[in-house]
């Protein structure tokens, strides 16, 4: 019966109209709340003009001509024109682009003073500046460097100076030696990337909440909680502080199409170059992504967003993913990832809608079912794709995962887990979010969410009657960013270091406080710019507190020992000359001294972590004997030995010996290798560079 009046209720009764949604442009300046002027997402149209749905071919306001002349704004309606926003006036769309210039200027003059107060970078010699990057950092700047000297053996000029900081006394050419120098140019790629990365908050916040003091908001907590979310002014040229610009970007994106009543081309291709911008850079870009479509597919099948919407998303993700595929050189891990599973079995339940509606259950039970066929068969998708492929490089990811839930342990986990980035959050973060009323103004806007969606949610419930259900619910952008905040959240909870994405969207959702759709009743009684304030005033106190702190931090790198050991490499062994030894060690020495090296940071190869385990095994307990073997295997000329290694514990069970007893059980109790070596090298290695922290054994071949 319910199945009938369902289908004759669809066949039968009349569509209501729908009132056009105002796209409110992110170039805009959205009308302050309290203004008196209508919410963004929903206004009446203009007597006598036709509404969105109703006319063809271009929209009125992108046809018609500019109301300032010049370049500047002819490029501003071109835009609104490709990307379906509509026409601000001239003082509006010019306060809010200043504004976020301003917020730019203002951040990428922060992290230049931070990052120069700690390092003196300015004043570094061209080799302390590689050794002040580590990790994977390193790696991608000596990639740079394999591709300035190509140029310049095919006689193109790379030789043009970035200035990246206020060097006393040092003229631009002598603080920076150019692009030739990696170090000074991905800097300055990170330092511009994250200035407009503030100027895309300051959009972001301002069109979100519909008002230019929530794009206030949004930029003064950054400030306030700035050394939670990332690490830029310790270690620039990390791959989230490429990629993370470009996320921002990607969302604004996603909230403009969940708002427009009408899709444009141009709004959809952004969308998929910003993706595509995000994934090149960072290995966790997909899983990012995956919470995303997640969020998204959540938000459809409560009945926020329509499916026809929902499936242009999907197919800009599947398009980015396969021109990420290509241009990674045939990255097989994407295709056998859970973002590329989770985006097909999406497809195909949107697919299957008219399936998925002639079962007989209530409504919340077909919420249940198309959430659990989409969770079950992601992970299944995902494990028959890599065994058909046979790919491993992303195993570690879902052990690390799920080491986190239950006691499983292996080799590449604890490397992981025993790292304090990877580990769980630390208690102090939500003290910290506390103090500064970030998480108060946060949770004061995510109940504020919560307490429409149940509204919205108890009126669907209660229906005996399916067939009634509303078809589209407002403000699914609202819904959806409380969803990504819930997964940011998770991710941030479960791996320290990414909360890089939950204290920026903080800061995006505090932006709401000035949102007139959940706090009109407050706004008829209290000026919002009283509200706000109030609001940023209490912030100030601690938040001021934290600027200061940053500022004072006064440093200057120095690495006398790596010195030591690069230039000794460089003028004493042969430029084939293969290195094995601690991953960051080996980046620097494949930066500087330009030899090769069989393992480095980037551990999302199983091949790599292959030869990393076995390079590693010389802080085992395993002999002498067997390890040397294993490098002759490997081409080993030279290893490098850090007593270091052997001794540090970040905590229990965490030194390099334990987490080979773990690996290698047979073998504990024995002495571990590296400390046998410190004392003697003899028979099977010899002792041919020593300092304070490194010891160069050279591999002595059979």
């Amino acid at each position: 019966m319910v199945l009938q009046a369902r289908n004759k209720h669809r066949e039968a009764a009349p569509k209501p109209p729908q009132p056009p949604r105002a796209s409110q442009s992110p170039l805009r300046g959205a009308p302050d709340a309290g203004a008196g002027e209508p919410g963004p997402e929903r206004a009446p149209p203009s007597p006598g003009r036709k509404g969105a749905a109703g006319r063809k071919g271009p929209r009125a306001e992108s046809a018609a001509p500019p109301a300032w002349g010049g370049l500047g704004g002819r490029l501003a309606a071109g835009l609104r024109g490709a990307l379906g926003l509509r026409r601000a006036g001239r003082g509006r769309t010019w306060t809010t682009l200043l504004l976020a210039a301003f917020a730019a200027v203002l951040h990428w003059s922060h992290i230049t003073h931070l990052f120069e107060n700690d390092r003196h970078f300015s004043h570094l010699s061209t080799l302390e500046r590689e050794m002040a990057f580590r990790t994977e950092m390193v790696i991608l700047a000596s990639w740079y460097r394999i591709y300035t000297k190509i140029m310049d053996l095919i006689g193109i000029q790379t030789k043009i100076c970035w200035t990246v900081t206020r060097g006393e006394g040092l003229s631009p050419i002598e603080s920076c030696e150019g692009l030739g120098d990696p170090a000074c140019f991905y800097v300055a790629v990170i330092f511009i990337l994250n200035g407009l990365m503030m100027a895309l908050f300051f959009i972001y916040g301002t069109y979100l909440s519909g008002s230019r003091l929530g794009g206030l908001v949004t930029v003064l907590c950054f400030f306030f909680n700035h050394g939670e979310c990332t690490r830029v002014m310790w270690t620039p040229p990390l791959r989230e502080s490429f990629s993370y610009p470009f996320l921002v970007l990607q969302m604004l994106l996603v909230t403009h199409i969940l708002r427009a009543t009408k899709l444009y081309r141009g709004s959809l291709i952004a969308l998929c170059i910003s993706n595509v911008f995000f994934m090149l850079p960072w290995q966790f870009a997909q899983f990012v992504l995956l919470t995303q479509i997640a969020s998204l597919f959540a938000v459809y099948v409560v009945g926020y967003i329509d499916i026809c919407k929902l499936q242009k998303i999907i197919y800009i993700h599947m398009i980015s993913l396969a021109l990420c595929f290509v241009l990674m050189f045939g990255n097989s891990m994407l295709l056998t990832s859970y973002y590329a599973s989770s985006l097909v079995i999406i497809w195909g339940i949107l697919a299957m809608k008219p399936h998925f509606l002639r079962i007989n259950v209530s409504e919340l039970s077909l919420w249940v079912i198309q959430g659990c066929f989409w969770l079950f068969g992601t992970v299944i998708l995902k494990y028959l794709t890599s065994k058909i492929f046979g790919i491993a490089d992303d195993a570690h990811i879902g052990n690390l995962l799920t080491s986190k839930f239950f006691s499983y342990k292996d080799f590449d986990t604890l490397l992981y887990t025993c790292a304090a980035e990877f580990d769980f959050m630390e208690k102090e973060t939500p003290l910290r979010y506390t103090k500064t009323l970030l998480l108060p103004v946060v949770l004061v806007v995510f109940i504020a969410i919560v307490r429409k969606i149940v509204s919205d949610m108890w009126g669907v419930l209660t229906k005996q009657q399916t067939h009634i259900r509303k078809p589209q619910f407002d403000h699914g952008e609202l819904v959806y960013h409380a969803l990504q905040l819930l997964a940011y959240t998770a991710l941030g909870i479960l791996i320290m270091r990414l909360k890089l994405f939950l204290t920026p969207h903080m800061c995006v959702m505090a932006s709401l406080i000035c949102s007139r759709q959940l706090f009109g009743w407050l706004f008829c009684k209290v000026h919002p710019g009283a509200v706000v304030f109030a609001v940023l005033a209490a912030m100030s106190i601690q938040g001021s507190a934290n600027l200061q702190t940053q500022w004072n931090i006064v440093g200057e790198f120095s690495n006398l020992p790596q010195e030591e050991l690069i230039e000794w490499i460089k003028y004493s062994t042969k430029p084939d000359a293969v290195f094995a030894g601690a991953m960051p060690t080996m980046a620097s020495v494949k930066l500087s001294a330009l030899r090769p090296v069989v393992n480095h940071p980037h551990y999302e190869d199983a091949g790599l972590r292959a030869r990393t385990k076995i390079v590693y095994s010389m802080y085992s307990r395993k002999a002498a004997e067997e390890v040397k073997r294993e490098l002759i295997k490997l081409q080993v000329n030279y290893y490098i030995l850090e007593e270091s290694w052997c001794i540090r514990r970040s905590k229990p069970g965490c030194s390099m010996p334990e987490i080979w007893d773990v690996e290698d059980p047979a073998n504990a109790g024995k002495p571990p290798l590296c400390n046998l070596l410190v004392k003697d090298s003899k028979p099977h290695f010899t002792t041919v560079f020593q300092n304070s922290v490194y010891k160069v054994l050279e591999v002595i071949e059979e």
